[in-house]
């Protein structure tokens, strides 16, 4: 067994029924870093005592984000960090459609009238031209009047 093989094979058996990197950790590392520079930047500027202090707390946000980073990969409570996890990727697949369908609204702002729903806040669409139109809602059934 060469050196390197040593080397995987000891890692493989220390991280061996810990988290390892997850989505979670991958963005906390990547904000620990996006931190750090803006704080080195903002630190940087000498305008008043302000910018400075702003830079210390950037910096001081940066590393907090790395400890936890690395709490979370070397942790042993899976279940724990599993379900951090997936709240965090819910959240995120959640912020990506909400992206998407408001694009979508906005390249067919032409085409279709779009509203919100009063009962259950539900993005309802209506063909431009028709008018003032009673709609019933498919969510919640609520029925109210728009005009299009």
């Amino acid at each position: 067994m060469s050196f390197w093989e040593k080397i995987k094979q000891t890692l493989r058996s220390f991280m061996n029924g810990r988290n390892g990197a997850d989505h979670l950790s991958i963005a906390l590392l990547w904000a620990g870093l996006l931190l750090y520079l803006l704080g080195a930047i903002v630190g940087s500027i000498q305008l008043s005592v302000f910018f400075p202090l702003l830079g210390m707390l950037m910096n001081l946000m940066g590393f907090v984000a790395y400890v936890f980073c690395i709490f979370r990969i070397f942790s042993r409570n899976l279940d724990k960090r599993r379900a951090e996890n997936r709240r965090y990727v819910t959240a995120m697949e959640k912020k990506k459609t909400q992206r998407r369908q408001a694009r979508v609204r906005f390249q067919n702002r032409k085409t279709y009238k779009y509203f919100k729903c009063p009962g259950c806040k539900a993005w309802l669409r209506l063909s431009r031209g028709k008018g003032v139109v009673t709609i019933t809602c498919s969510r919640c059934h609520t029925s109210f009047t728009q005009k299009a």
